[in-house]
């Protein structure tokens, strides 16, 4: 980024820190107590114990870098108030402990701040533009700094996404800059931080080998095996390795790795949680509910034989289906390994550096959020962030990011349900969502529309939809009877839009074509 561009980033960068302090005394969620917990069992109890500790319902179940992270936070936090630390203090939030942990957030975000300059920095300047608005690294700043998402799930609802985002996107930056090596150690320490980070590993570890495993490639874009480093293939490996010994080391030496393991993957916790991720199961699981609804008016199932468990209950719970088959968490990842195997081969056969990097980290995340196990719907931002990436590179990835990103969005709508936040989350969305729609229309002015015009009509239907949901159904007696349906019908509507980005990215990677260059670099 030009020295003269430094001045802008600083004023978003300062604007949105800004904004985090002022939704300080906003609602948070159960994740706070969550994260609080967490800071009580590391600093009060030996390493012996993180993994075992149960006196809260949330346990540690996060990978031990974060959980170091936790320890050292937890140092700091005795100064603000050391009840918090206490670990049999269950949902303790004083003053100063809500003030520390929404500090700690805004703090740690530097990192993401820091991440996302370097991520300008990798942007080419082919589309040079005279006014700063319309240069395409102030509208990638401003995607990813100001990010609807981002804003809410962690400085509202309360999570640390922002410093984990910001090491998975240093990690994008540095192997975009040809940093092999850095951007291996980061997505390594990344992975050891938080595990669902996993998805994107295919990614990272085929591109990795393509690039800088093999150094070269044959005039047709073919790879040249006689350029093979085993020298380089070692230096990863020792990487992924002292990284792995550095985090799960201490517990393998106290013979505890089976219980951290167990911690990590909890599969007792069903295949979704509460229909709130809008993905192939939410659609799966509505037909079955349907289906169910049909078979009993027309006699074709035995009401007394239905249990009476209901995903949409807010429980997070295994569950059997009524008609249609049920899911095991192995159907779950064979159906995930199947959805991103094409993006994968597209990586190695068709390699386009940096750019074709990231449609196959796009289409991993896409593919795990759509098919994975207990998928959360925050998990649509590991999607969502890299594809701001690409948005500002060609109009039709930025057509797919506006589809993707306005119903990723709305679907996150759930997370804030108290009446104070509606206004804040309307009005963040609805100035992320027309800056979105108006920057990258004027990026790309001179081509064709963004969206074709069913599309648009898919989008503009969020509209009614949430006025239904939050106005006019707590109106009606349905609300006492059926409290699931504004979750059900925003979930659902939503793994419609989410589904057709994802396919419709994956059309567009699959059919396009490379150039005599691209294939030859």
């Amino acid at each position: 980024m030009a020295a003269g561009g430094r001045g802008w980033f600083r004023a978003l960068a300062l604007g949105v820190s800004f904004l985090k302090c002022l939704l300080i005394p906003a609602y948070y969620s159960t994740d706070f107590e969550v994260h609080r917990n967490w800071l009580a069992i590391t600093h009060s109890l030996p390493l012996s114990q993180w993994y075992y500790e149960a006196t809260s319902e949330w346990t540690l179940d996060y990978p031990p870098f974060f959980a170091w992270f936790e320890y050292v936070l937890s140092h700091i936090a005795k100064y603000f108030d050391p009840q918090m630390l206490v670990v049999e203090n269950l949902n303790y939030a004083s003053r100063a402990t809500i003030f520390f942990q929404r500090l700690s957030v805004i703090f740690t975000d530097t990192l993401f701040i820091y991440a996302v300059h370097e991520c300008c920095r990798c942007v080419n300047g082919k589309r040079a533009a005279k006014d700063i608005l319309e240069k395409p690294t102030f509208i990638l700043a401003v995607l990813l700094l100001w990010n609807f998402g981002l804003l809410i799930v962690d400085h509202i609802h309360f999570q640390y996404n922002g410093f984990l985002f910001g090491l998975m996107l240093l990690s994008v930056a540095r192997l975009c800059q040809k940093r092999y090596l850095e951007g291996a150690l980061l997505f390594a320490v990344l992975l050891h931080f938080k595990h669902i980070y996993m998805y994107v590993a295919p990614a990272y570890g085929i591109y990795l080998l393509r690039s800088y495993c093999f150094t070269a490639n044959n005039a047709d874009g073919s790879l040249k095996w006689r350029s093979f480093s085993f020298l380089h293939v070692t230096l990863l490996g020792l990487i992924v390795c002292l990284v792995s010994a550095l985090s799960l080391g201490p517990f393998l030496v106290l013979g505890q790795l089976p219980q951290v393991i167990s911690r990590l993957f909890p599969f007792k916790r069903g295949l979704c949680h509460a229909y709130w991720a809008p993905n192939f199961w939410a659609l799966y699981n509505a037909m079955d509910k349907a289906l169910t609804i049909l078979g009993l008016k027309c006699n074709f199932l035995d009401g007394t034989k239905i249990p009476k468990a209901s995903m949409t209950g807010g429980l997070v719970q295994e569950f059997q289906h009524t008609v249609l088959p049920s899911v095991t968490p192995l159907a779950t990842l064979i159906c995930t390994f199947i959805a991103i195997l094409p993006s994968v081969f597209c990586l190695w056969f068709k390699p386009q550096g940096p750019r074709g990097f990231l449609q196959c980290l796009v289409l991993c995340a896409l593919s795990s959020f759509m098919f994975g196990w207990h998928v959360h719907e925050k998990a649509i931002l590991l999607a969502i962030l890299p594809l701001s990436l690409l948005s500002i590179q060609r109009a039709k990835d930025a057509g797919i990011y506006l589809i993707l990103t306005t119903t990723g969005h709305f679907s996150l709508f759930p997370l804030l349900f108290t009446p104070p936040e509606l206004p804040i989350k309307i009005l963040l969305m609805l100035l992320f969502t027309v800056y979105s729609f108006s920057s990258l229309k004027s990026l790309f002015r001179r081509e064709k529309p963004l969206l074709n015009w069913l599309e648009t009509i898919y989008l503009i239907q969020l509209v009614p939809l949430e006025i239904f949901c939050e106005i006019i159904f707590p109106l009606t007696p349905w609300k006492w009877h059926f409290p699931f349906v504004p979750l059900l019908l925003t979930s659902v509507y939503c793994a419609l839009g989410i589904t057709y980005a994802w396919l419709k990215l994956y059309v567009s990677v699959l059919t396009e074509r490379i150039s005599v260059r691209q294939k030859a670099e």
